[in-house]
């Protein structure tokens, strides 16, 4: 994989899954610059991995925020050559009549409205180009069901109807769309939870431990670059074989 001349907007990438991604995508030859909320991590971010890197702070769920964050990156690091949308919410868990409006507005702006916003802001010059890469974060919930989480569940099923669309409508022009599904992937939002958790979820991976960042960052860098040109409006897990198989 090569990303040399290539410029890779990433959100969500302030940690974790995003932050790894930007890593190897800088590795790789690539110009990248990170959005997310906070600007104190975005700089030290970027100060590590060097001039390549720069950085727009947005909240993804304000449209307004996210499209300046976009102009920014295409002024700074010029035109937007691949997007990896990784910026997402878990939202509250509640039944689903307790489930508030407010908390649900919010899951569904980050998760799904963002990625539109954001697809619907770049594509445009992708066409224009004749190429271009789009990477939409999913879940294990995109493809099952949990009880208690009914917005963060709606909205990762959203995603995979909206990288499939999206797939379809920019494939004449040379711009493929696709979706990674991390599975119980080892990020600070996962490190926060009780061990006892943390050994469940590694129960429930036939490989029988939880994933890294680094391995979800491997699979991402390869959605958006040339070495998967043949590859469009498909949704690939990385999660151990969570998804794959039927334990009994």
């Amino acid at each position: 994989m090569d990303f040399t001349g290539r410029h890779v907007v990433i959100t969500g990438a302030s940690t974790g899954i995003g932050r790894a991604t930007a890593d190897r995508i800088v590795a790789l030859g690539g110009r990248v610059t990170l959005i997310a909320r906070r600007a104190a991590l975005l700089e030290d971010a970027c100060a590590q991995l060097g001039g390549q890197a720069k950085w727009a702070a947005a909240d993804v769920g304000d449209k307004a925020q996210l499209i300046a964050a976009l102009d920014s990156a295409a002024a700074q690091n010029g035109p937007i050559d691949a997007l990896f949308l990784n910026a997402g919410t878990g939202g509250a868990f509640a039944p689903v009549q307790d489930y508030a409006d407010d908390v649900f507005d919010t899951v569904l702006a980050v998760n799904l409205k963002s990625p539109f916003w954001a697809i619907a802001h770049v594509l445009p010059g992708m066409v224009e180009r004749g190429r271009g890469s789009i990477l939409i974060t999913g879940s294990l919930a995109s493809e099952r069901g949990m009880a208690g989480n009914v917005g963060y569940v709606a909205s990762k099923h959203a995603v995979l109807g909206l990288a499939r669309a999206v797939a379809l409508e920019a494939a004449p022009h040379g711009v493929r769309c696709n979706c990674i599904v991390p599975g119980f992937i080892e990020t600070p939002m996962l490190d926060a939870l009780p061990p006892d958790a943390l050994a469940t979820m590694a129960a429930a991976t036939p490989q029988g431990r939880t994933g890294k960042a680094s391995e979800l960052a491997d699979v991402a860098a390869f959605l958006l670059s040339d070495a998967a040109s043949h590859v469009t409006g498909q949704s690939l897990a990385v999660d151990g074989g969570v998804l794959g198989t039927l334990r009994i």
